[in-house]
């Protein structure tokens, strides 16, 4: 029966038999009703917290756990995303150029470890397909059967023993290139995830306007948005944040605003800015106006500093956060003061 109907009175029945229905009510049922006729001020995420919180008081134990509830919201967030929102940035694609040799090809699979890493021609605006590690394995095992060895030597000889020239075979010639879905900035991450289960192809190109590549999103990368990051044996657990010491910190320049902010207890971006810039990198881009150079400060209007550890003509790769003003250093030829501990001391970071 439709929940509109069994929320109202009915003629023969008691206020009493009305309020216990009510009360046994469902989780399910709550939920719907909370997202029907909540307040026009409430969000809808705002609406399903507090059911889902007013259910776990009632149900203790038994309720919601914190994950299935986060799992829940997220779910909520996802049908608003765009892919211009989850997709890695054109800058941190890691892809093979097609002449690239078979060779060079194992090596950019073992030092990425990814599982499909996406070809192009010339440039990454030119992208052919993408090649998955199971199709390349079987190839390299297809070639090593077909080398011939002496039953002699078979105990000697490595895994693969395959020819040089089998080596330096270009990878737009060994046929295991697979199709990519190319798709704009702009369509909702929903979208393509149920595009992806249509079409069995798990990774997508994000092109711009003018046919460019400006990202890349896979299955997992939407995934993720849903249940959190999803790591594997082989993934390295990357902290994007550590303190250095009690008033500084040392940041990838990768790491989200909002995480920073939550890290820093400061408010990095203005409300009306928040389109301006999704990482640190971002943030002090939007900041200057230009990439930084490594080993210049720039101050942010709460008064912690940006301390560029690590940069490129491009991007700005990591960085030190002072919660408080560093004491100036010594213009050149004048005295050096004694060396000593200070908690403000950054340790060096090679680029």
């Amino acid at each position: 029966m439709d929940e509109d109907q069994s929320s109202g009175s009915r003629e023969g029945t008691s206020p009493t038999s009305e309020n216990s229905r009510n009360d046994n009510a469902g989780l399910w049922s709550r939920i719907r009703r909370a997202l029907g006729g909540g307040r026009s001020d409430e969000t809808l995420r705002e609406s399903l917290e507090g059911v889902l919180d007013r259910h776990a008081e009632e149900e203790g134990p038994a309720a919601f756990r914190a994950d299935a509830k986060s799992m829940m919201l997220n779910l909520i967030e996802f049908s608003d995303l765009r892919l211009d929102d989850v997709m890695v940035p054109r800058a941190e694609i890691i892809a093979v150029d097609a002449a690239s040799s078979v060779s060079e090809l194992l090596d950019c699979f073992l030092e990425a470890g990814h599982s499909r890493l996406p070809i192009y021609h010339d440039t990454l605006d030119e992208p052919l397909g993408m090649v998955h590690i199971k199709d390349f394995l079987e190839w390299l095992n297809s070639k090593d059967k077909r080398t011939k060895v002496k039953p002699s030597t078979r105990k000697s000889v490595p895994i693969l023993s395959l020819s040089s020239g089998d080596l330096k075979t270009p990878v737009s010639e060994l046929g295991i290139m697979r199709e990519l879905l190319y798709v704009p900035p702009s369509m909702p991450a929903a979208d393509l995830l149920v595009k992806m289960q249509s079409t069995h192809r798990h990774m997508a190109i994000v092109v711009d306007e003018y046919g460019g590549t400006d990202g890349l999103a896979t299955i997992e990368d939407l995934v993720e948005e849903i249940v959190g990051d999803i790591a594997d044996e082989h993934d390295e657990q990357d902290e994007l944040i550590t303190r250095a010491s009690a008033t500084s910190w040392l940041a990838e320049a990768r790491l989200e605003i909002e995480d920073a902010e939550d890290t820093l207890g400061v408010k990095l971006l203005p409300a009306d800015e928040q389109e301006e810039a999704d990482t640190l990198g971002g943030l002090i881009f939007h900041m200057l106006g230009r990439v930084p150079v490594r080993g210049e400060l720039v101050k942010h209007d709460s008064g912690i500093e940006f301390e560029i550890i690590a940069a490129d003509p491009r991007r700005v790769r990591r960085v030190a956060i002072h919660t408080k003003p560093r004491t100036a250093r010594p213009a050149a030829g004048a005295a050096k003061p004694a060396a000593k501990a200070s908690e403000e001391s950054i340790p060096q970071v090679k680029s």
